[in-house]
């Protein structure tokens, strides 16, 4: 636009040529907070199938609370919560999730770890979570992760997020998750 501006000749046709470059832009500026807006609400809806997963404040950092999940870590947070919502996870327990998550592999499908540990909870096929295509599928590792906490971790209604984490995890650093439970 800046071209056929300069090519003009009479101040009204500048100032028409002005007009529509401003107008293009305000459209084009509106198409894409519609997309933007479309997608973001796209990114909240449940990948199991319609359920709300309202996830955008979590964040990750430094254990400050101010760093924000980004791509893969929204994504995988919302599996994470959309599977707990979707087979009846009481809220704290989704909360143990993400914390874990977060301690494990900074809420990334990570396809390495320790030893042979696997995906967002470093779970390890050696240890009976699965195969490793199973463990790296999301979906998957939330479920096995809550049908841990709910089945084989008496009392974990009433632990500290860390504790409850640390029953499922098994974890050599059995007060990592303490670090995230704010965040979770």
């Amino acid at each position: 636009m800046a071209l056929h501006l300069a090519l003009a000749t009479s101040p009204a046709t500048r100032r028409v040529a002005a007009a529509l470059a401003a107008a293009t832009v305000t459209a084009a500026t509106v198409a894409v907070v519609s997309f933007s807006g479309a997608l973001t609400w796209q990114a909240s809806a449940n990948p199991m199938g319609g359920v709300n997963c309202p996830v955008s404040g979590v964040s990750v950092g430094d254990g400050d609370g101010k760093t924000p999940l980004k791509g893969e870590q929204i994504k995988n947070a919302q599996t994470i919560i959309a599977v707990g919502q979707g087979t009846g996870v009481p809220t704290r327990g989704q909360i143990v999730a993400i914390a874990a998550a977060l301690a494990e592999s900074g809420l990334r499908n990570l396809n390495y770890g320790d030893r042979d540990s696997l995906g967002l909870f470093q779970m390890r096929p050696s240890m009976g979570w699965g195969t490793p295509e199973q463990i790296l599928d999301t979906t998957y590792a939330a479920k096995k992760f809550y049908s841990v906490l709910l089945t084989e971790v008496k009392g974990w209604e009433q632990m500290s997020i860390n504790d409850a984490a640390q029953a499922v995890e098994r974890s050599g650093f059995p007060n990592a998750y303490a670090e995230f439970e704010a965040q979770a």
